[in-house]
């Protein structure tokens, strides 16, 4: 192994060297542009014996990664925000083909108005497409998750594709040590490609035609039930990469500070790292808060995170992103998971459109939610708007008054 500084489009391009991909499709977008312009260099020195594949939109980016894929080579591509948006009819028929495939999404926001900066909305417009869905903290998870994605989906248990998020610029545009495998090990712990099928002018398959009720149904039915197998496969497959690499990350949930925690913050993506600065704050003034941070948002994490809340006393879930006139997405699916009533909850609103969420930001809130708890006994509140001081100074005059659900 060699330690590099990367960026982590760079580590995601890194990523797709490694793993012998042999059909790259591009079309750039901020902030995803600089991962196919590394994996060009690469393709044009020589340092990758791939094809790249130059096309006029995002739709054809991962229409062009899904031909090349379904006709038997290991195919990659990569996009962000409303680039995400435009290919995403091709979303749900990579997904419904069954055809392992791996893309990076840099999260960004969506306009109007243009904003280039993080949050999660793209992504988690997502979640419904049968894609499995992983979100790196950092620029090694970056490498690591891209390699172990493309096992991921090649399992023949599991047949689907897989797309890893990076924070936008936190993670995208920022350089960090990454510990780079070499090409050999990679080789060894990388299964040759495998898929369902193969399209090819010699075996007269077609993908796509029109099928009847019946059988439409039967294989959303066997869609799913590949998502359920997935999970085994995403822990195990974490397992191995640590035995092999020394790094594993926990499976579908990696719980930082978790045991003895009484109450948890909830989150996906990079701001983690802020999330446990404040629980470690939080524990030096005498309050035991853990972090769980979702890895995979698909699969979702029933089984851990019902092992989790049988002893918290509360869940705070941080969501960047919102499905307007309900909750965030995160906090949806958790209460969901954990049943209304179960526990103290509480669904914040926050760091949208690249808003920075300080450690400083997370304690205060959860300071907040303990003392409401604990004078309150109970807590459920599925959107609480953090509004930081330097976000409220904007606001002249508010369009409606402020609730007791914004701090």
């Amino acid at each position: 192994m060699a330690v590099k500084v990367l960026t982590g489009n760079h580590a995601v391009a890194e990523a797709v060297r490694l793993s012998r991909v042999k059909v790259v499709s591009a079309y750039p977008i901020t902030p995803q542009t600089t991962i196919v312009e590394k994996l060009s260099e690469y393709i044009e020195k020589r340092v990758m014996d791939a094809e790249m594949i130059r096309v006029e939109s995002e739709h054809s980016a991962l229409a062009a990664a899904m031909g090349a894929a379904a006709a038997g080579v290991r195919a990659f591509t990569a996009t962000s925000s409303h680039g995400l948006l435009y290919m995403h009819e091709v979303v749900w028929w990579v997904a419904g083909a069954r055809i392992p495939l791996v893309m990076a999404v840099v999260t960004r926001a969506i306009g109007p108005p243009w904003n280039i900066h993080v949050d999660h909305q793209d992504i988690m417009d997502q979640r419904d497409t049968g894609w499995i869905i992983a979100m790196a903290e950092d620029n090694q998870e970056v490498l690591d998750l891209v390699i172990q994605a493309f096992r991921i989906s090649e399992d023949p248990r599991v047949y689907l594709p897989v797309m890893v998020g990076l924070d936008g610029f936190i993670l995208s545009h920022t350089s960090a040590p990454v510990d780079v495998p070499d090409d050999t090990e990679v080789d060894s712990w990388l299964p040759p490609r495998r898929q369902p099928y193969v399209i090819s002018p010699e075996t007269g398959l077609v993908m796509g035609n029109i099928a009847p009720d019946e059988e439409y149904f039967l294989m959303r039915y066997s869609m799913h039930k590949a998502m359920e197998k997935a999970r085994d496969v995403i822990k195990k497959v974490d397992i191995d990469y640590g035995e092999t690499f020394g790094r594993s990350y926990g499976g579908l949930i990696e719980c930082f500070m978790c045991n003895d925690a009484d109450y948890f913050i909830l989150l996906t993506g990079s701001w983690a790292g802020e999330a446990k600065i404040a629980a470690k704050k939080a524990r030096e003034i005498g309050y035991r808060i853990g972090v769980a941070r979702i890895r995979f948002i698909r699969p979702w994490p029933r089984e851990e995170l019902l092992e989790l809340s049988s002893r918290a006393k509360g869940v705070l879930v941080f969501d960047r992103s919102i499905s307007f006139g309900s909750t965030g997405q995160l906090f949806s699916d958790t209460a969901s998971t954990l049943g209304i009533g179960s526990t103290s909850m509480i669904g914040v609103i926050a760091g949208l459109g690249g808003v920075d969420v300080t450690a400083e930001d997370f304690l205060s809130v959860s300071l907040k939610f303990i003392e409401r708890v604990e004078e309150e006994g109970r807590v459920y509140e599925p959107v609480y708007w953090h509004l930081p001081e330097r976000v409220r100074d904007k606001i002249v005059k508010p369009v409606m008054p402020l609730s007791r659900g914004d701090s």
